[in-house]
């Protein structure tokens, strides 16, 4: 598991059996966002004890306690990714599902711009691009 990962977990005081551990070692190494569906495919790889009510268990306590965040990608599924990464936002290929995580200080900038013009400090935010490739 991510030291940070499991550092979060203990913190909570999450009892963490080794289903727990592979569940959220996949959640935390992932770059892909993956559905539960895609977490339990993995863990299941990787230890077939794992049922997917074991999984969708895991997933919901992880979210609840603030470790992993759910994203929404209007693909039908709820995605994962880890709480607290690092400020980024995403643009989402709507054809192929393609997630790409980037950071833009020009838009940061704007919207900070934005909020103020409005009356108001901007404290947090989520900006999702949803997208199809240009075609030449």
């Amino acid at each position: 598991m991510s030291h940070r990962l499991e550092q979060l977990c203990l913190e909570k005081g999450i009892r963490m059996t080794d289903q727990r551990k592979v569940i959220a070692n996949i959640i935390g190494a992932s770059d892909d966002h993956p559905s539960v569906e895609e977490v339990y495919m993995r863990s299941h790889k990787i230890d077939p004890r794992i049922s997917i009510a074991t999984v969708y268990r895991t997933v919901k306590l992880l979210e609840e306690e603030g470790i992993i965040e759910k994203r929404d990608f209007r693909d039908g599924r709820a995605r994962y990714e880890q709480a607290g990464e690092s400020h980024h936002d995403h643009l989402i290929d709507i054809r192929s599902g393609k997630v790409i995580e980037f950071l833009n200080e020009e838009i940061e900038k704007l919207q900070e711009k934005i909020a103020s013009e409005y009356g108001y400090e901007l404290v947090d935010h989520r900006l999702e691009l949803f997208c199809v490739p240009k075609s030449n």
